[in-house]
C-alpha cells in the first residue's frame, strides 16, 4: 500500500497513512517518512499496535537513541531507551514523578549538551477527554519576527534548566535531577542541519539570557514565547490509544496539557533520538 500524507494543521503536522510499523519499514517507505518528517515537523501514525521492541527499532532508523541517563528515575528498567510519561503510581504507592512531564513549552533535552533530534511518543493508555499535546512551528516563529528583532536574538544564548512546572515531585527526584543536569546555555536561534532554515530555540525552561540578569531577560523571553505559541503557529494533537507521534525537536516546541481527570490512566512511552552536540554549561551565578 502506498503511503499517504494528510495535513493536520496549516502550521505543521501530517498523518502518515498506509504504514504498518509491526513490519520493518522498507527503505523506500523510510525515505518517504523522513522527507515528510523534515517537511511537516510532526508526524502521526495511528493504530500502531506495536511492541516496545518494535517502537525502539523504528526509532533507531532516525539515529542513535538516548538511554536517558539525564532522567534515570523516569526510564524503564529493562528498556532504558524508553522514557515513561505516566500517572501510574510507583511500586511503593507514591505518585509518579513523570505525571507532570511536558506541562510547559519546551524542546526535549534542551537542558543537556546533546539536545534531542527527534522524539517518538507512543500512547498506551489515554483518558477519554483531555491530555492533548500542543506543537508550535519554530521556523515560522523566527521568520515572522521583524528583521531588527531577528538581529537581536541571533546572538543570544538562553540558559535552560531541567525543571518541571508542577510541584510535588519527590525530594530524591529533584536532588538527582539537579545533580545530573546543571544549567546549559543554548543558542536562541539554531540552524536546522538538514533544512538550513533558522528556528527559534526558546521555551519555559529558559530562565535568562547569558550575560543578562533574569529581570532583564524576562520581558524578552515572555514576548518570544507568546509570539512563538500564537494559534496560527500551533497544532493540537488529541491522543488515541496506539498513536505514535514523531516530532522534530530542532524546529518545534511542545506542551502537554494537564486538563484531564487524574483518576483516568495516562501512560505514554517515549524514545528520544540524540541530536548534535550543542551549547555549553552555564555559569550558575547567571540564574541566581
Amino acid at each position: 500500500m502506498t503511503i499517504e500524507l494528510r495535513p493536520l494543521s496549516y502550521a505543521l503536522g501530517a498523518e502518515v497513512r498506509g504504514l504498518d510499523l509491526t513490519n520493518r519499514c522498507s527503505d523506500a517507505d523510510w525515505r518517504a517518512v523522513h522527507s515528510a518528517f523534515l517537511k511537516h515537523g510532526v508526524l502521526l501514525f495511528r493504530g500502531q499496535k506495536i511492541t516496545r521492541e518494535q517502537h525502539i527499532a523504528f526509532s533507531r532508523r532516525f539515529g542513535e537513541l538516548d538511554s536517558h541517563e539525564s532522567l534515570p528515575l523516569d526510564r524503564d528498567r529493562t528498556h532504558p531507551e524508553l522514557l515513561m510519561v505516566t500517572n501510574d503510581a510507583k511500586e511503593d504507592g507514591s505518585p509518579s514523578n513523570s505525571r507532570y512531564t511536558g506541562q510547559m513549552w519546551h524542546s526535549d533535552l534542551s537542558f543537556t549538551l546533546a539536545p534531542a533530534l527527534g522524539s517518538l511518543l507512543r500512547a498506551v493508555a489515554v483518558p477519554p477527554v483531555g491530555g492533548d499535546t500542543l506543537f508550535a512551528n519554530m521556523y515560522l516563529a523566527y521568520e515572522t519576527l521583524s528583521q531588527r528583532m531577528q538581529g537581536i536574538v541571533d546572538d543570544l544564548h538562553g540558559i535552560h534548566v531541567p525543571e518541571r512546572k508542577n510541584a510535588g515531585l519527590s525530594a530524591h527526584w529533584e536532588a538527582e535531577n539537579r545533580r545530573l543536569n546543571p544549567p546549559v546555555a543554548q543558542p536562541v536561534v539554531r540552524v536546522h542541519p538538514e533544512t538550513d532554515r533558522k528556528a527559534l530555540y526558546i521555551g519555559e525552561k529558559v530562565k535568562c539570557f547569558e550575560g543578562m540578569t533574569p529581570e532583564e531577560s524576562r520581558p524578552l523571553i515572555e514576548f518570544l514565547l507568546r509570539h512563538a505559541t500564537r494559534p496560527q503557529f500551533v497544532f493540537r494533537h488529541q491522543w488515541q490509544a496506539d498513536d505514535l507521534l514523531l516530532w522534530d525537536n530542532r524546529c518545534t516546541a511542545h506542551l502537554a496539557l494537564g486538563d484531564y481527570d487524574p483518576r483516568h490512566r495516562r501512560h505514554l512511552e517515549r524514545t528520544t533520538v540524540l541530536g548534535a552536540a550543542s551549547g555549553h554549561v552555564a555559569n550558575l551565578e547567571s540564574i541566581a
